[in-house]
């Protein structure tokens, strides 16, 4: 938890200037290399930034939400940071294909290293917290949390464009698995 202490405390730093910072993709495969994914905004109705802000109820003016994704020696750690949501909330928090806009529907897809020919998926063999990036956060009474994700693998080529909140919690069952309500708030992650 250390190093994610003094990452988190060096990109808010750029997180006062920068409402979005790059996403430097990662290598694909188990390189020993680094790379390094992460953004920060404050979600809005107009989509300021690139972060979309879908539900002011679960989202409320003001939230802020920042994520960090470090992958190395062909792992991959993700860290969420949020505050300003409502408070005592369970939210489901996945990595999606496409970037933000306007229509929550537009994020497309969760992220899956290996995707499932079935979508969307709902099969616990492909939707599941070791197959794609699953980050729910529930929220203290002044409406912040944090939450982290570890994938024994790195990004594909084809890395995740977005970070989508749920208005529920993931589901796990058969017919269900990954599914977490509706979308309240997006996130774009944008390419360096």
């Amino acid at each position: 938890m250390r190093f994610w202490k003094k990452a988190l405390a060096a990109t808010c730093l750029g997180v006062i200037a920068t409402p979005v910072l790059s996403v430097a993709p990662a290598e694909a495969g188990g390189s020993a290399r680094a790379g390094l994914l992460w953004a920060a905004a404050s979600p809005t109705a107009a989509g300021d930034g690139g972060a979309y802000a879908y539900d002011a109820d679960l989202v409320p003016a003001g939230a802020r939400v920042a994520l960090l994704s470090l992958t190395r020696s062909g792992r991959t750690s993700t860290l969420l940071t949020v505050r300003g949501l409502q408070a005592g909330h369970r939210y489901g928090a996945h990595l999606h294909v496409n970037a933000c806009a306007p229509d929550p529907a537009a994020a497309g897809p969760h992220y899956q290293q290996v995707s499932d020919p079935q979508q969307p998926s709902t099969d616990p063999a492909y939707a599941n917290p070791t197959n794609e990036v699953w980050l729910d956060v529930r929220t203290n009474a002044r409406g912040a949390g944090v939450a982290v994700a570890r994938n024994p693998w790195t990004y594909r080529a084809a890395a995740p464009r977005s970070l989508v909140l749920h208005a529920e919690a993931t589901h796990t069952d058969p017919g269900h698995a990954g599914q977490a309500g509706a979308r309240v708030a997006c996130l774009t992650l944008s390419r360096a």
